[in-house]
């Protein structure tokens, strides 16, 4: 195997700007061409962002599976970022069959994981940032958070690990959503203590619920080449609403679109030229801001997890809106150059860049870190609880087969007719034949509130619940879009029309055969409820009792909804 002598120097380069040597067995790992200009980007213009979102806490290169079902409604139909599979890579022209073609859709998934090994991880994403930084040395490093949340040793170290990182990895700045989860006096004493005079944390959209006042800074202000930009920050603004509110009890959210006008305003009247948004409202809500707010240049967006390779182009009273979306899990880092002059943005260049941990080879620095602050977890973090025979991946609007496998152990644990799992986003990917280590079930629950329930729900009120998610989901107008995913349902069966008017979306739910009943009573099992109080054993706990019954997990057959018109939908491949 061979690499062609274009290639070879593309790899070099990036192993020099990462200071270390090359790894020649991990670089070659990946076949012929896999890596031939991915790294390849040639500087542009004056101004530059890097940008990465959505990281959930993942320090170590994994796998992660990218849906086959991501539905859009109404005008989000064949929309960005509601296409999969082939469709995505006709839209985006990529080539099937290519390293890009693996990173940006589920298609051949498991064959060319082997192929193109392990993606993300924070010292092979530290050196993609160096490299880039050595022609862009004025780029700003934007998180688009999600940041602190997502692995055991973030959990367990109250997402100290993280923010470690994020400094090492020379952050700018970052707006917030899981953070909060680590509530409001520990968020506080992270920026007070941790990020003072180094890292913006901005979020023009958190206010205290009494007087109204900024919780955070909403915006910076920085020179680039003699050039004045401004980033401001946009929180997750159904916080209060998809999480716990007594972790944020004195505090106010919202989308705040005057207020978004007024911040633009304000800092164009300071001088700034180009003007950019990091944002955790998902990219419909992104696509509709930028429609209804003037004088943004960019949105660099996050929360949906969506990794699309090129910008959608929003048009609005003023001008236009570039919105993106930068993927999950460390896998992707964003670039965006802008050629500023005359006191504008006259041209732009933008690429989202797969970090494959195969071709990039780690930072000495960021993996020594990592080793360092791993180690006391590490026989914990590693230790073998089950072996999947097949492929266990979460994402996609209704299940994944990692859901059902939390659902099936749930039903089993708990004594329950049926469970219901929060349709999270993030959770990494296991290959068939992989052990399932605490470290990797501990990706899929590691959130401060995992308390598992088992309540008596009636019929009435299971169609209630499934209602509200789904209206979630697929209203019409995502500035109604509050959350993840539909909540994942093991044993129940049911009909779901998207393209229904609320409260009337849901039908047909069966349990063994046999009609829901609206005025019976019914066992169901959960985990993660947001109301305070809540009485159980942690969720991976409910886990590993599951895993000592079962320590080789067969393949799951995923339980999904039978779905009304959605016949063409180009968001989705079953």
């Amino acid at each position: 195997m061979s690499f062609s002598r274009r290639e070879f120097m593309q790899v070099l380069a990036v192993a020099s700007a990462g200071g270390m040597a090359l790894n020649h067995k991990d670089v070659l790992a990946a076949k012929p061409g896999a890596g031939q200009a991915l790294y390849d980007l040639p500087k542009f213009g004056n101004v530059s962002f890097l940008h990465f979102t959505d990281c959930h806490a993942q320090l170590t290169p994994i796998h992660f599976r990218e849906p086959n079902v991501n539905l859009g409604v109404a005008d989000a139909v064949g929309r960005p970022p509601h296409i999969v599979g082939e469709a995505l890579l006709k839209h985006f022209k990529i080539r099937p069959g290519t390293a890009e073609a693996h990173a940006f859709t589920y298609l051949n998934f498991e064959k060319a994981a082997k192929t193109y090994g392990k993606v993300g991880g924070f010292a092979h994403l530290a050196t993609l940032v160096k490299m880039l930084k050595a022609s862009r040395p004025h780029a700003m490093l934007l998180d688009g958070g999600d940041t602190w949340q997502g692995s055991a040793t973030a959990l367990w170290t109250n997402g100290q690990d993280m923010v470690d990182a994020c400094k090492l990895l020379g952050v700018n700045a970052m707006c917030p959503h899981w953070e909060f989860t680590l509530g409001e006096q520990r968020v506080k004493e992270i920026i007070e203590k941790d990020f003072a005079g180094q890292l913006d944390f901005l979020a023009q959209n958190v206010k205290t619920n009494d007087f109204g006042d900024p919780v955070f800074k909403p915006y910076v202000i920085k020179e680039m080449n003699g050039v004045p930009v401004a980033v401001i920050g946009q929180a997750f603004p159904y916080t209060p609403i998809a999480n716990p509110r007594y972790m944020v009890p004195n505090w106010e959210f919202g989308i705040q679109d005057e207020n978004m006008q007024k911040m633009v305003d304000e800092v164009r009247a300071k001088g700034a030229q180009a003007v950019v948004v990091i944002s955790h409202n998902g990219m419909d809500v992104d696509i509709k801001m930028a429609s209804r707010v003037t004088g943004i240049d960019a949105i660099l967006g996050g929360h949906t997890h969506d990794g699309m390779p090129a910008p959608l182009v929003v048009k609005n009273a003023k001008g236009q809106t570039l919105v993106t979306n930068a993927g999950s899990n460390s896998k992707f880092l964003g670039v965006l150059d802008f050629d500023v002059r005359g006191g504008k943005v006259q041209d732009f260049r933008y690429k989202l860049l797969p970090v494959f941990a195969n071709l990039l080879p780690a930072d000495k620095e960021m993996q020594a870190y990592i080793d360092k602050v791993r180690a006391p977890y590490k026989a914990k973090l590693d230790e073998t609880l089950a072996v999947s025979e097949g492929l266990l991946y979460r994402r996609g609007n209704f299940n994944g087969s990692w859901d059902q496998l939390i659902v099936d152990a749930l039903m089993e644990v708990k004594g329950a007719d049926m469970a219901f799992s929060p349709g999270f986003r993030w959770g990494t990917t296991i290959l068939p034949g992989q052990a399932i280590t605490r470290e990797l079930m501990m990706d899929q629950v590691a959130i401060t509130y995992p308390t598992s329930t088992l309540t008596e729900m009636s019929g009435e009120t299971i169609k209630t619940v499934l209602e509200d998610v789904c209206d979630n989901l697929f209203n019409p107008d995502p500035y109604y879009q509050q959350g993840g995913d539909m909540v994942r349902v093991g044993g129940l069966a049911y009909t779901c029309d998207p393209n229904a008017g609320s409260g009337k979306r849901i039908s047909n739910m069966m349990l063994n055969g046999k009609a829901i009943e609206a005025s019976k009573t019914y066992k169901v099992a959960g985990w993660a409820p947001v109301a305070e109080g809540a009485k159980g054993e942690p969720i991976w706990d409910v886990m590993e009792a599951y895993f000592k019954n079962h320590k080789t997990i067969a393949p799951r057959k995923i339980n999904t909804p039978k779905l009304v018109g959605m016949q063409g939908n180009p968001g989705m491949v079953v």
